[in-house]
């Protein structure tokens, strides 16, 4: 196997990989996202909620693990947009690792409280809420507004270099826009992330990935396009 099918098939498995660790990673923090009173009531699930960050956290890896193995790539197409590409990915991998700290404060916040001698439960819950605040805002920024920018980068790449089927990168050109508009949408109160509009908005950069991953596992990069690119100076 070349090494650039290896990419090919390393970049589809890290794409698979991070959309399932952030599914099943966000079903896993339903005791806290979905119990506003989980820090006053002791800190059961514990280890369902650390289950859930380390599959976020593996979420994240597979991200920034992309955005590696795609830079040589690009790069060799443009290097703004490789740059541009990686930066956004990281951005998003750390806005995610935000978000996993802040739930796993929440978790913290649990056990001090049934610690504690004589504890305010009013702060405690405040505190709380503000945490999974926090975490939700996360979610919006990070799977959304960072996503929608690599995306278009990445699926403007792959329409000009021919490296996979030009449907797939219309997927990613339609979009990136389009989930960065509904997160800035949704920023101003238009809807609520997790609904039909949201969802649907949504659905376009999940197909895109998905398809492209699939691509990437099963065909791999086109050789004539990968080809004419490996041609460039570097």
């Amino acid at each position: 196997m070349s090494t650039h099918r290896r990419t090919a098939t390393a970049t589809g498995v890290l794409f698979i990989l991070a959309a399932v660790t952030s599914i099943i990673g966000l079903l896993q923090y339903a005791p806290i996202l979905d119990h506003s009173g989980y820090v006053v009531e002791g800190s059961a699930h514990v280890a369902r909620v650390a289950s859930g960050a380390l599959l976020e956290l593996t979420c994240a890896f597979s991200v920034i693990g992309i955005s590696i193995l795609m830079f040589p790539i690009v790069k060799r197409h443009n290097e703004t947009v490789a740059l541009g590409y990686v930066c956004f990915r990281l951005l998003e991998a750390a806005i995610i690792i935000l978000g996993i700290i802040s739930l796993l404060s929440v978790v913290t916040l649990s056990q001090e409280f049934s610690r504690a001698p004589s504890p305010d439960a009013a702060s405690y819950l405040t505190a709380s809420r503000l945490l999974v605040a926090q975490h939700d805002w996360t979610f919006l920024f990070g799977p959304n507004l960072a996503l929608g920018p690599s995306t278009l980068m990445m699926g403007w790449f792959l329409y000009r270099s021919r490296l996979v089927p030009r449907f797939i990168a219309v997927l990613g050109l339609v979009g990136g826009p389009l989930i960065l508009a509904s997160a800035v949408l949704v920023m101003f109160g238009a809807y609520e992330q997790i609904s039909v509009w949201g969802t649907v908005c949504a659905l376009p950069v999940f197909a895109y990935e998905m398809t492209l991953a699939v691509w990437l596992v099963a065909k791999g990069f086109r050789p004539s396009a990968m080809a004419s690119l490996s041609a460039k100076p570097a």
